[in-house]
């Protein structure tokens, strides 16, 4: 693989993490649904500062699916910084993006908490396909959660 065309991988898989947190954060479910491969597997089971082995969901529809209702009513802020993307061919790639979000819960909802403020790492990894680069497996480890 040249240098360029690595450089060109980074560049596309940069613009699908922003994507994916604009997606969520807009609520646009559609959106969201297509930063992922058909075969995801997104394990979310560390992702609110225990572990809960329910968080653990194959497939991007399912997944969105299981998320959309928890977040549609919530505000929500999602940032991703210092992106370590290892490109391990022309068709898969690796990676780990520092992150912080901030989600607040309005009156009524059933969440236990009415503000979130976390920190942690996602870590990925990608899979291009014949229209672009996709979220294939995605996990988010906590290192601080901090509710309200």
């Amino acid at each position: 693989m040249t240098k360029s065309a690595r450089l060109t991988a980074i560049t596309e898989i940069h613009a699908l993490k922003a994507r994916y947190f604009r997606t969520m954060d807009t609520k646009d479910w559609a959106g969201l649904e297509c930063v992922f491969a058909a075969d995801l597997v997104a394990d979310f089971r560390e992702s609110t500062g225990g572990f809960d082995p329910s968080m653990l969901t194959e497939g991007a529809g399912p997944y969105v699916r299981m998320l959309a209702p928890i977040l549609q009513d919530l505000i929500t802020v999602h940032h991703g910084h210092m992106p370590e993307i290892n490109v391990e061919s022309a068709t898969s790639a690796s990676g780990v993006w520092a992150m912080e979000d901030k989600l607040w819960v309005p009156e009524g909802s059933q969440l236990p908490f009415r503000w979130l403020h976390g920190y942690g790492h996602y870590h990925e990894r990608y899979v291009r396909l014949d229209d672009g680069w996709r979220i294939q497996q995605i996990r988010l480890s906590r290192l601080r959660v901090e509710t309200g």
